[in-house]
């Protein structure tokens, strides 16, 4: 978890946040969102929430009464407390690629289906990470299983190789339902899990300005059972959402600001977060420039807009537009993920391991965006001032013409500095060989998975699972 010195970086002015808010209750107001869920608009209903047809109306009053209700920040559950982490404030959570249907193979970079096996690997990964919190979901889509049980393989998966925090299926009620009775098997407790956020649920909108029956079916079960959720809006500029970065906002807000009411009128203080995962399209080729540094402003707007309405937020990643774990990877993730724990969010979802517009996972980008949040999380810490680290005394000592290499000072601060995990500071050896960055990845995401040891699970645990999920 990176710990930040600093809330957040702004692009807008309060003047800018107010005329966003402004807009996005007029686009409430006149257009509203589409619900299609029937029980879901019923409760929109019955708390006297103007629904006509099938649309949603939100006006001020809703927001300021519903809004208010959602915590500011809230603790996620491990099944080891060691790795609990608190979402929200100057928190940022970090969690790694998430529904890819593809892998990238190195060096061949031959692109094919993902599989059950991969998942299980990036799952080691991610808890062999000293940088990634959350572990589960769809760190790649296992085409080879079963749709009815992929979900809940996933999450035996997850179990069984980390225990760090989880995801839970967003994929309709029935997979909520199933996911949530699943946790109460890992923490032998439903009462513990109905009382504890121990899952964390990605429910998308389906721009422009609609909720599916799926997402708002998942929605309302995890709002019952007070499980978390990420609300997030996918509006692609120029396709379906506005050009303008600005007006893209406008009709994410409408999307997300209508989900996070919903949770609140089913279950008040159910933790949610506001989401985006918002693209900007390159018209030219008709393809996303998640690379684009428009993306990153995007990504800002969406923290601001968050911490105005008082709720924690989700956005960035590394996001890169590159076929292959690449220069062009490299520069355009360290973009978005630095860009996004500046912006000051507090859960980042695909944080390692994407490639081509969240199409691909690749073990070798996993490692190197692992280095690269490893970096961030550094620099985001910021510098501590005492006399110790002003050291005053010490360069008075040493006066002009001198050299600090064999002081007491420096022998006591010499391991101050982050060792990689991949960089090389070697000089050039032309005798030598000098493997470029993506092959020592390569190394060394075989090597964390030849020397991986699964987190101990209390026995019975798996087989419980396991009979769980032949009965589906």
């Amino acid at each position: 978890m990176i710990k930040r010195s600093r809330e957040g970086l702004d692009i807008f002015s309060r003047e800018d946040l107010e005329k966003i808010h402004e807009a996005t209750l007029e686009v409430l107001g006149k257009a509203g969102v589409e619900i299609k869920s029937e029980k879901a608009r019923e409760i929109f209903k019955k708390a006297g929430v103007k629904v006509k047809d099938t649309r949603v109306h939100l006006t001020q009053k809703d927001l300021d009464e519903y809004l208010s209700l959602a915590p500011e920040k809230f603790t996620l559950h491990a099944r080891n407390e060691k790795n609990n982490v608190e979402i929200g404030g100057k928190n940022t959570v970090l969690a790694p690629g998430y529904g890819s249907p593809f892998v990238m193979e190195y060096p061949e970079m031959n692109r094919r289906p993902s599989k059950y096996d991969d998942y299980i690997k990036f799952t080691k990964l991610a808890q062999a990470s000293a940088n990634i919190d959350v572990v589960g979901g769809v760190l790649a889509e296992p085409t080879d299983i079963d749709d009815d049980i992929r979900h809940a393989k996933m999450l035996e998966a997850a179990v069984k190789y980390s225990d760090k925090c989880l995801m839970g299926s967003a994929m309709g009620a029935k997979k909520a339902k199933e996911s949530i009775e699943m946790a109460g098997i890992v923490f032998e407790s439903e009462e513990f899990v109905k009382n504890h956020p121990v899952l964390i649920s990605l429910i998308n909108t389906n721009s422009p300005l609609t909720i599916d029956e799926r997402m708002s079916d998942a929605l309302m079960v995890y709002s019952e059972n007070k499980q978390a959720m990420v609300i997030a809006s996918l509006s692609m500029t120029g396709t379906t959402a506005p050009t303008t970065l600005p007006a893209s906002l406008v009709q994410q807000n409408s999307e997300i600001l209508t989900g996070i009411v919903l949770t609140q009128l089913i279950n008040p203080g159910t933790p949610v977060i506001y989401g985006s995962a918002s693209s900007v399209v390159d018209l030219k080729t008709a393809d996303l420039a998640l690379g684009s540094p428009e993306t990153a402003k995007m990504f800002n707007g969406t923290a601001q807009m968050a911490r105005y309405y008082g709720v924690p937020c989700r956005g960035g990643g590394a996001l890169t537009d590159s076929l292959f774990p690449d220069a062009q990877a490299g520069y355009e993730s360290m973009l978005n993920i630095m860009s996004a724990v500046n912006n000051g969010f507090n859960f980042i979802l695909h944080a390692a391991g994407l490639l081509e517009n969240y199409m691909s996972m690749s073990y070798e980008k996993f490692i190197i965006d692992d280095e690269i949040c490893g970096i961030v999380n550094n620099l985001a810490e910021g510098l501590k001032v005492d006399e110790d680290q002003l050291a005053a005394e010490e360069i008075i000592k040493i006066g002009p013409g001198g050299n600090f290499i064999s002081t007491d000072h420096t022998y006591r601060h010499m391991k101050d500095m982050r060792v990689p995990i991949l960089s090389k500071r070697e000089r050039y050896f032309s005798d030598k060989d000098q493997p470029e960055t993506a092959a020592r990845a390569s190394t060394k995401y075989e090597e964390i998975l030849n020397n991986f040891n699964k987190p101990k699970l209390k026995a019975g645990i798996l087989e419980k699972l396991q009979k769980y999920i032949d009965r589906l």
